[in-house]
């Protein structure tokens, strides 16, 4: 039998992250052999992976990494079972150096098949399945390129890309700032301009239709009515549409008996009012139509512009919630 040392085992921890008796076991399984010893571990988390296969990893760290040029960048999530694990300083840095790995890559697949220390990610992974004892998995990966790349990673559980198109002065600022509204507010796109009409068309239906049973309930309650709008988006707002809402407006305030000389400093407003009832997935899913979370007087394409000559190119979110 192989005399196995202190030095032994101290070793073997630093290069798999097992613990001391995992491996004090595998050294003398492998009879003192340091690469038989990583063998051994590396098994024993397939195994480990193989009866974990189907256990839900939700849980996890996010981390955004961008190269130093700022004009590429990435976000990835490293997924456990529990959030007991990724309060683990190894867990956490483990998933900074998937990050740094995943910055080097194109995609997922070639992050699994890419060197972690002499062996695959996608190995390491199993070997962390064992030693950790839950499944560890890559969630999401994202990348995003563009001449400027912020980041912001909220309470290592939401991470967001945003991708500006020039690296002015304040790039850093704006592209943070963005990216911090990106993981609030989970933007599906960038701009109402982007919306498919079919899904427009849709989502405005099924809308209606629920707003409308709500109000049925309502009514029997005795209660105020929702307003049911027309449109969701200013994808369907027409220059016809507008036209014929301004002169709904003029004709309501005639009715009203309000003198024509005034309708001036009235109808704008309430036109932007009948703006607003009526572009709800702009504000829930377009980005740039989204009002700014730091300041909503502006939405963010406002806030962007009011920054300089840089606007938004593009944007990327992984979320563990």
């Amino acid at each position: 039998m192989a005399n196995i040392t202190a030095a032994d085992v101290k070793k073997l921890r630093e290069a798999t992250g097992a613990g001391m008796m995992d491996c004090k076991k595998a050294l003398v399984e492998a009879e003192g052999d340091f690469d038989n010893a990583v063998t051994v571990l590396r098994k024993k988390g397939q195994k480990v992976a193989e009866k974990r296969a189907d256990r839900d990893s939700s849980e996890g760290v996010v981390v955004a990494k961008i190269n130093d040029a700022n004009t590429r960048g990435v976000v990835v999530s490293l997924n456990c079972e529990t959030d007991f694990v990724t309060k683990n300083d190894t867990f956490v840095e483990l998933a900074n150096k998937m990050g740094d790995i995943a910055l080097s890559v194109n995609s997922k697949d070639e992050m699994l098949a890419a060197d972690f220390d002499g062996m695959t990610v996608a190995e390491k992974l199993i070997e962390q399945t064992g030693v950790i004892g839950e499944k560890i998995e890559i969630g999401g990966y994202e990348t995003l390129e563009a001449p400027f790349v912020g980041s912001y990673v909220h309470g290592n559980k939401i991470g967001a890309l945003v991708g500006l198109t020039a690296a002015t002065d304040n790039a850093a600022e704006v592209a943070k700032s963005v990216a911090m509204q990106v993981a609030s507010m989970g933007a599906t796109t960038l701009s109402y301009k982007d919306f498919d009409p079919a899904y427009v068309a849709s989502e405005t239906e099924a809308r209606i239709a629920a707003i409308e049973k709500d109000n049925i309930e309502l009514g029997r309650l005795g209660k105020t009515l929702k307003n049911v709008p027309q449109y969701i988006s200013m994808s369907q707002l027409t220059p016809e549409v507008l036209a014929k809402a301004e002169a709904d407006i003029k004709e309501q305030l005639k009715a009203e008996g309000k003198p024509e000389q005034i309708w001036d400093k009235i109808v704008p407003g309430k036109v932007e009012r009948f703006v607003a009832d009526n572009t709800t997935l702009d504000h829930e899913q377009a980005l740039l139509d989204q009002r700014f979370i730091m300041d909503d007087s502006q939405n963010v394409a406002e806030f962007v512009a009011s920054k300089g000559d840089a606007s938004v190119q593009g944007f990327k979110r992984v979320s563990l919630t």
